[in-house]
């Protein structure tokens, strides 16, 4: 049966990447949740996806004049003042609340969420035994520099999480190649999209676990990689047939935005 991984948390139920959605997801019974990891100006690192506060934040209203707003310009400090869950409530990104699929008590909680810490994500991962993806973002100036590799990996210790808990992912296939040699006890999962599905040998795959966008693959180059004992999780997988689909094909893992549509595959059909 193919893992569900919660795409930065449950982000249809919750605002994204945040420690709100890392919990619904682990309500909803996923798998993993999935997060992205980037760098403050100041050198701390957050979980947030986007190179701008904009989409998600009040950052326009608290630093007005600081356009274009880049994640890169602000300091860990200045990113903990942000609210990062209020726009879940005006955007309804997904359309749940309309639906009513979130409950009012939690629409209530979701304001003035904060964008968490690499290692607040990690500390609730470890202490409520979940399992976290942890996607390391490309850098953008005046951070190209920066070692990121290094000081994922001292986060990782420093938060004492068992290596069972996580994994690490990455467009950057250098950085992935960096970790398993420092460390080769540790899972890591090769991102494929456009431009990287060029340069795959899929004769001779490098990497154990490929994390692929869903339109780039077909079912049966899924089950032949899983014969060569090559693991494929899917991005990002959100309507249930095609969950299904990929799953009955020999997907290790689907990456979607509703984990709460697999809540009860383990009664055929799977899905709700």
């Amino acid at each position: 049966m193919a893992l569900i991984i919660a795409h930065r948390g449950a982000r249809s139920l919750a605002p994204e990447n945040t420690l709100a959605a890392a919990r619904k997801a682990l309500a909803v019974g996923a798998d993993l949740w999935e997060t992205d990891v980037m760098v403050t100006r100041d050198g701390e690192l957050i979980l947030f996806h986007d190179d701008s506060l904009v989409r998600t934040t009040d950052v326009k209203d608290r630093f007005p004049g600081r356009d274009p707003w880049r994640v890169a310009m602000f300091t860990l400090d200045e990113i903990r003042v942000l609210d990062a869950g209020s726009w879940f409530l005006e955007d309804d990104p997904f359309g749940m609340i309309v639906a009513e699929a979130v409950t009012g008590e939690e629409l209530s909680g979701y304001k003035g969420e904060r964008i968490p810490t690499l290692a607040e994500g990690l500390h609730f991962t470890r202490d409520v035994g979940f399992r976290v993806n942890l996607e390391l973002k490309r850098l953008s100036t005046p951070l190209g520099d920066f070692p990121l590799v290094e000081r994922v990996l001292k986060a990782i210790d420093d938060a004492g999480i068992g290596y069972e808990h996580f994994v690490v992912s990455s467009f950057n296939h250098e950085w992935l190649r960096d970790i398993r040699a420092r460390n080769p006890s540790l899972e890591i999962q090769a991102l494929v999209s456009y431009a990287e599905i060029r340069s795959l040998d899929w004769e001779n795959p490098e990497f154990a676990t490929y994390n692929l966008r869903s339109t780039l693959i077909d079912e049966a180059r899924i089950q032949a990689m899983r014969e060569k004992g090559i693991a494929i999780n899917l991005f990002t997988v959100n309507e249930a047939d095609e969950m299904l689909r990929f799953a009955k094909a020999g997907a290790a893992g689907l990456i979607t935005d509703f984990p709460q549509r697999a809540e009860n595959r383990d009664t055929p059909p799977f899905l709700r």
